[in-house]
């Protein structure tokens, strides 16, 4: 089987990538504009192109990790709407059978309900470009006539975490600030279902390995609210840290608007056999061992 994957340089998708080269009978080939890319292309370049290098790939799945968090809404419109809008055109052209695998995100709900987890059928409603985007892109997808599944992730969490996520930001300026701070971040009232990347990149092997059609978009999340008070607090124990946690620094422009956040992953469960299999704790142990050697 010939998996392209796309994104392979992402937090999700090298351990995405991982995942899948340890997968019996699979023949993992990563698409990108890096040299040593077994399939040059870009999904921001133009569709003959894109199709030409699909062509060549001959790819059984198509695996598709990238994306983008931040920038200017032109830039985020040409990656996370474009981007797959152009994949999907390709891909009905060059590999019309290929089982394609998008990677969408919980800020396409926008605001929910609090105390209850959000499941595929209730109302979008992004409250930036990020989640605008990315709500087209899986439009663009769902739209298609391909064989398709969207895995809306809510907050991944795990070793090489982004910088831009609350666990990057925290352990950062825990190392910044040594055992005794104080360390400045933003408003931690907000309540987030947070999923290890590992059990990310299994959703992803499933979906590309199931013979059944899944439902066009599957919540992957942990299906618990988290306070992000708790995680915080969890990550200065874990890093050993002693000292204050101010909530002064400004916070994520991305999720300001959402107080509330937790999958409903039924669907996933039934459609793909998936569940997540790893605590909080585990995550940010694994993160904080990655990351603390690289910073000092």
């Amino acid at each position: 089987m010939r998996v392209l994957l796309l994104g392979s340089s992402g937090f999700i998708g090298r351990h995405t990538a991982e995942r899948l080269r340890a997968l019996p009978g699979v023949r993992l080939l990563i698409g990108g504009r890096r040299p040593d890319a077994d399939v040059t292309l870009d999904l921001t370049a133009d569709v003959e192109r894109l199709t030409d290098a699909l062509y060549a790939a001959a790819p059984d799945a198509v695996v598709n990790c990238v994306g983008l968090v931040a920038g200017s809404a032109v830039r985020l419109t040409d990656v996370n709407a474009r981007g797959p809008a152009a994949l999907c055109e390709a891909l009905g052209e060059a590999a019309p059978a290929a089982r394609l695998v998008h990677l969408g995100s919980a800020a396409e709900y926008g605001p929910t309900e609090p105390g209850t987890p959000v499941t595929e059928h209730v109302p979008t409603r992004p409250q930036g470009p990020y989640g605008a985007t990315k709500l087209a892109g899986t439009v663009a997808i769902t739209a298609s006539r391909l064989d398709a599944v969207v895995l809306r992730v809510f907050n991944p969490v795990g070793p090489g975490a982004s910088a831009e996520s609350l666990p990057g930001r925290l352990a950062r300026e825990l190392l910044r600030a040594g055992p005794g701070g104080p360390v400045q971040v933003g408003d931690l009232s907000a309540y987030r279902d947070f999923v290890d990347v590992r059990d990310v990149a299994e959703a992803v092997a499933l979906a590309v390995r199931t013979s059944a059609q899944p439902p066009p978009v599957l919540n992957i999340g942990s299906g618990r609210p988290t306070p992000a008070r708790v995680l915080a607090a969890q990550l200065a124990d874990i890093a050993g840290y002693m000292g204050p946690i101010e909530e002064s620094a400004p916070g994520s422009g991305r999720s300001a608007a959402v107080s509330w956040s937790c999958a409903d992953i039924t669907a996933a469960r039934d459609a793909l056999g998936w569940e997540p299999r790893r605590s909080l704790a585990d995550s940010l142990t694994d993160h904080w061992r990655a990351l603390a050697p690289v910073l000092r």
